[in-house]
């Protein structure tokens, strides 16, 4: 089978950081390497509903949505229970976020998040972190422009 799927990805930065997540050990896909909170759209979801909700499930974070600054895609494969590949290619849009809290509340994490950790790094340093592979050109690209100069 093979699916289409939206996700967003939320750049939130304070005082010059921006906030991690990494991936656990046991995540299927990209274990221990470091990405930013958010993910899959649901069916029917608003678009600033959806980054709400991935950030304070993930980080338990209140934001406020920004402009959209990267477009990036991946594909997923993963084999279901009858040993069928089933092929997933999400588009994600990356938007730099501000946080209303900076309460770190990880109690509302889904299982299926796979997250570990959470650090506030300083912008000029993020590319030192072993990243997703697939969100290294929107990590790039928020570097260049945000970075302070």
């Amino acid at each position: 089978m093979e699916q289409f799927r939206f996700a967003q990805k939320a750049f939130i930065v304070n005082e010059g950081k921006l906030l991690l997540v990494k991936k656990s050990a046991d995540d299927p896909f990209h274990p221990n390497e470091w990405e930013v909170p958010g993910g899959r759209m649901e069916f029917g979801e608003k678009l600033d509903e959806h980054i709400k909700r991935e950030v304070k499930e993930e980080v338990g974070l209140d934001i406020v949505p920004g402009e959209p600054f990267a477009m990036w895609t991946w594909i997923l494969e993963k084999k279901d229970n009858n040993g069928e590949v089933n092929k997933s290619q999400i588009v994600a849009v990356g938007s730099r976020c501000e946080a209303i809290n900076l309460n770190i509340d990880e109690s509302g994490r889904m299982e299926d998040d796979f997250l570990a950790d959470t650090a506030w790094v300083p912008i000029n340093k993020v590319l030192e972190y072993k990243l997703i592979p697939d969100i290294v050109p929107a990590m790039k690209k928020f570097v260049e422009r945000y970075t302070e100069k």
